[in-house]
């Protein structure tokens, strides 16, 4: 499929500073002259920070990376998660259609989408708050049919919940994501029927909703100042002590090679065949042809056909 940048563009793009010293951050974890390895999270964040990626967002991306434009062109218009024109300043709505979301209603949340938000899709809301797409699989088939909104997940929908979900938050509000019948996670609605000796869940709301609640990202643009930066990566390279009881030993007694390598744990030299069972003393042979001194295993020459099977030409 192809796929066009907007007509219309905005005249520049620029980093919040903490997102510029996120994706700053995100550069030190490849070698010096690799940094255009970081070009797919850092496109993302500039998605996640308007919405949408722009000519100017991408062109601004590449300086930073060292990158031809061409290139960057090329990842931002590749990969179906960037969208290439604006969406809605509130929410891009975009309901699953594949297979069990179809079964379960999908039809039913895209014509919600249609008449409250634009008939077709990637087409904004008259007041520019919303827009809507059609998307294939979201991995939640338990939960169907369901909607990704912003970051998260809404899921168990019926065209009224939607609806519902649209008019608040054009009214400011924050909906919780998740299932929107009121079970949690994937479990049944009526509670978990298998392991029921064990503890409740400790959180009111399955992991990703959660954590959704607690930051309250669902919607809003990604500043770059929700969470903490942390470059843990930067320390990767120094020296850690091993604890003493968790050393790698040799196997006692074993012949061991200067690499440390024991009889056991070395690489195999023979044919990658198996021995036929017309061949019981070439499989002997080789199992005695072995150096413990060296810890290797001599590769013997191929049986006279090659080692092709019977009737393999």
């Amino acid at each position: 499929m192809l796929r066009r940048l907007a007509p219309v563009q905005p005249e520049s793009f620029e980093f919040t500073p903490a997102n510029l010293a996120w994706a700053r951050a995100q550069m030190t974890k490849f070698p010096e002259g690799r940094q255009a390895s970081a070009i797919i999270p850092i496109l993302w964040r500039a998605h996640e920070q308007e919405g949408w990626l722009s000519r100017p967002a991408i062109e601004y991306v590449a300086d930073m990376l060292g990158m031809p434009y061409i290139r960057g062109l090329e990842v931002a218009t590749f990969y179906f998660m960037f969208q290439l024109q604006p969406v809605g300043r509130i929410a891009n709505i975009q309901i699953c259609g594949t297979t069990t979301c179809m079964i379960c209603g999908a039809e039913d949340l895209i014509a919600v989408c249609r008449e409250k938000i634009a008939p077709e899709p990637h087409t904004l809301s008259a007041d520019g708050n919303f827009s809507w797409e059609e998307v294939e699989c979201a991995g939640a088939c338990a939960n169907a049919p369901m909607a990704q909104i912003g970051k998260d997940y809404y899921e168990d929908l019926t065209p009224q919940k939607l609806a519902e979900l649209i008019d608040a938050m054009a009214a400011g509000q924050v909906p919780v994501p998740g299932p929107q019948n009121g079970r949690y996670a994937s479990e049944p609605l009526g509670g978990a029927t298998t392991l029921s000796d064990q503890a409740p869940p400790v959180l009111r709301y399955n992991a990703s909703a959660q954590a959704a609640v607690d930051l309250r990202d669902t919607l809003k643009r990604i500043d770059g100042r929700e969470v903490p930066l942390r470059t843990p990566w930067l320390t990767a390279g120094e020296d850690v002590d091993v604890p003493a009881e968790i050393e790698p030993q040799p196997g006692a007694g074993i012949a061991v090679d200067a690499t440390g390598v024991t009889v056991q744990e070395a690489q195999a030299g023979s044919p990658g065949r198996p021995a036929g069972a017309r061949e019981p003393d070439a499989a002997a042979a080789r199992l005695q042809d072995v150096d413990p001194g060296e810890a290797t295993v001599r590769r013997q020459p191929a049986a006279e056909g090659g080692g092709r099977s019977e009737g393999g030409g």
